[in-house]
C-alpha cells in the first residue's frame, strides 16, 4: 500500500495507546502483539512521537568482530537508503539482557539525522543523552550506558526482535512516552477515523462517570451495551 507522508504526520500525533486500541477494532492479529515490551523505554519522553519506516540490524559490543563477521559503516549506509524516509533504526543487541557498549551517541545521531532518520528502537543502550536530546533524534532502549565497547553492526536488512516484537525492514514503527508500536501499513488510512470512534465510546462512559445523575446501575447498563 502506497503510504502518504502526511498519513504518518498524522498517525505520530495520536498516542500509541489509542492506536493499539484502534488496531484491535480490525481483529487483524491477537490483541497481545504488535507492541514491544516494557524493558523499551522511551529515553525523552517529552520530545513527543516518533514514526517511520524501520531499518533493521544485528548489533553486539561484547567482543570485537571477526574478519568474517560485521558489516562496515559505509555498507551500513547503503542499507539505511534503501529504506524509504522518514526511517527509524530498530537495533537488535545480541548483548541484551546485559548490553554492555553503545552505538548509540552524539556522533551516530548527527549521521543518522543527515540520513533521513528520526530516532531509533533498540534493547541496547544509549549514551550522551543530552546531545541527542538537543539534536532531536529520539530514543527508544532498554538502558542508558557509558561506552561503546566493541560495538558493531554484525547485520543489517534482516527481521530482529526487539521487546519481544518482530520487526521487518520497512514496516511502520510508532514510538512515544507509553512505548513502541507497530503500525500495519494496510491500516493507515483507517487508523485515525478507527481512533475517534473508539474515544467516542470511551468518552459515553467517562461521562457517565463524572455526571452528577451517576448510579451503580447506569454504569452497569452502559459496560453492558460494550459487550
Amino acid at each position: 500500500m502506497d503510504v502518504k507522508r502526511e498519513q504518518l504526520e498524522a498517525l505520530r500525533q495520536i498516542s500509541t495507546c489509542a492506536i493499539a486500541n484502534a488496531i484491535e477494532t480490525f481483529k487483524v492479529k491477537p490483541r497481545n502483539c504488535g507492541f514491544m515490551g516494557p524493558e523499551i523505554n522511551s529515553i525523552f519522553p517529552d520530545m513527543g512521537g516518533m514514526i517511520g519506516y524501520a531499518v533493521t540490524g544485528l548489533i553486539r559490543a561484547d567482543a570485537p568482530p571477526t574478519e568474517r563477521m560485521g558489516l562496515s559503516r559505509v555498507d551500513w549506509i547503503d542499507e539505511i537508503l534503501k529504506v524509504p524516509e522518514p526511517r527509524v533504526i530498530v537495533l537488535q543487541d545480541l548483548d541484551f539482557p546485559n548490553p554492555i557498549g553503545s552505538f548509540w551517541g552524539e556522533v551516530q545521531a548527527n549521521i543518522h539525522g543527515r540520513l533521513g532518520c528520526v530516532g531509533t528502537v533498540t534493547n541496547g543502550g544509549i549514551r550522551d543523552i543530552d546531545e541527542m536530546e538537543e539534536l532531536g533524534f529520539n530514543a527508544f532502549a532498554s538502558s542508558v550506558l557509558v561506552s561503546h565497547g566493541y560495538i558493531h553492526i554484525a547485520d543489517a536488512g534482516i527481521p530482529v526482535t526487539v521487546g519481544g516484537l518482530l520487526v521487518n525492514p520497512g514496516d511502520i514503527i510508532l514510538g512515544d512516552k507509553h512505548g513502541v508500536i507497530n503500525i500495519p501499513s494496510e491500516l493507515v488510512a483507517d487508523i485515525p477515523v478507527a481512533v475517534g470512534n473508539v474515544e467516542d465510546r470511551e468518552q459515553e462512559i467517562i461521562r457517565l462517570c463524572k455526571s452528577s445523575g451517576f448510579t451503580i446501575e447506569k454504569l452497569k447498563s452502559a459496560l453492558g451495551s460494550r459487550i
